[in-house]
């Protein structure tokens, strides 16, 4: 097997964020965490609430809430430079309020601008309009995002899974065994991905 490179873990000594607040989609958050550890990646979930209610957020489980999960590292003590990688999970409430958090917004942003890869789903791309990184995009998303999307400059496609250089994006739970296999890939190649440029409108 060794031989073969079946069973190598992708990810071992990758280091991945996982921006998220109140509302977070709770499959969107702990699918991909479950197939980025299983890969040997380190992923710590990053909230500017850290400090409430014990260090936990409450996440959305479809049509209800869900689990509290555990927030590693407070968005204020977070350092760009620390990861690899970002993943941004939906929800609508979830990017709705960290839309609005300059600090969340910023956070979001130098990732990109140190060419580090990013994965996003269902409405975590909201965050990219946010960010000012859609533009010239081809992704992907929750429907309802399409028309936020073009209008800034993004390429929008109704496909389970986009890749565009150094961005992965999804529309939603329904994709995520793609989306997983995708985001290993990804951030296995975090890196040499940071060179490439994303594709022009």
């Amino acid at each position: 097997m060794g031989i073969l490179g079946f069973g190598k873990k992708q990810l071992i000594g990758k280091k991945i964020a996982i921006l998220a607040t109140f509302g977070v989609e709770q499959v969107e958050l702990t699918s991909p965490k479950k197939a980025l550890i299983k890969e040997g990646a380190i992923v710590h979930v990053i909230s500017p609430h850290k400090g409430i209610k014990g260090g936990k957020i409450k996440a959305w489980n479809l049509v209800k809430w869900g689990d509290s999960i555990k927030v590693d590292v407070s968005l204020s003590d977070a350092d760009v430079n620390d990861y690899d990688g970002l993943h941004l999970p939906g929800g609508v409430i979830n990017p709705d309020i960290l839309r609005m958090n300059d600090d969340a917004v910023d956070f979001v942003r130098r990732f990109f601008d140190s060419q580090k890869p990013v994965s996003s789903i269902c409405h975590g791309p909201w965050m990219l309009i946010e960010a000012g990184v859609a533009n010239g995009t081809t992704l992907t998303s929750w429907p309802s995002l399409k028309t936020d999307l073009r209008n800034a400059g993004a390429n929008w496609v109704n496909e389970k899974v986009v890749r565009d250089g150094s961005l992965v994006t999804s529309r939603g739970p329904q994709d995520l065994p793609a989306f997983n296999k995708q985001i290993v890939e990804l951030f296995s190649k975090a890196g040499a991905t940071r060179g490439v440029l994303r594709r022009a409108a």
